[in-house]
C-alpha cells in the first residue's frame, strides 16, 4: 500500500518549452502541462476545464525532457506531489506545490499530430 501513498499520474499537454535550469549537482527541468477535463452543467451547457500543474525532473529524466520535448508535446507523467516554500527577491515568501517527476511517456513526437 506505501506505493500508493503520494502519487501522482497526468496526462496532458505541454504548455510552453522545457524550462531547464543547470546547478551544480545537475540539471532541473521545469514543466508546464495542462490537463482538460469537459463537462456539462446544470444548464446541459459544455464547459472546458483547463489545470495547469508545475512539473519537475532531475537527473537523467531531466536529459530526456530537455532533448525531446516542446510545447504542445502531448506526454504522461507520474511522480509524487511536493510542497516548498521560498522567500523572493523582495523578501515576500512564497508557497510551490509540483510534482516531482519519477517517470515521463512523451505519447506523440516531432511530426506526429496525435
Amino acid at each position: 500500500m506505501n506505493r500508493l501513498t503520494n502519487r501522482v499520474s497526468l496526462i496532458g499537454n505541454l504548455g510552453a518549452d522545457p524550462k531547464i535550469t543547470e546547478f551544480k549537482t545537475g540539471k532541473k527541468v521545469e514543466l508546464r502541462v495542462a490537463t482538460n477535463e469537459s463537462y456539462k452543467d446544470a444548464s446541459g451547457q459544455k464547459v472546458e476545464d483547463t489545470q495547469w500543474h508545475t512539473c519537475v525532473a532531475w537527473g537523467k529524466t531531466a536529459d530526456i525532457a530537455s532533448d525531446y520535448l516542446k510545447k504542445g508535446n502531448k506526454v504522461a507523467i507520474e511522480g509524487r506531489l511536493q510542497h516548498r516554500n521560498f522567500e523572493d527577491s523582495d523578501g515576500v515568501k512564497r508557497y510551490v506545490s509540483e510534482v516531482k517527476i519519477s517517470e515521463i511517456l512523451i505519447l506523440n513526437g516531432k511530426g506526429n499530430d496525435n
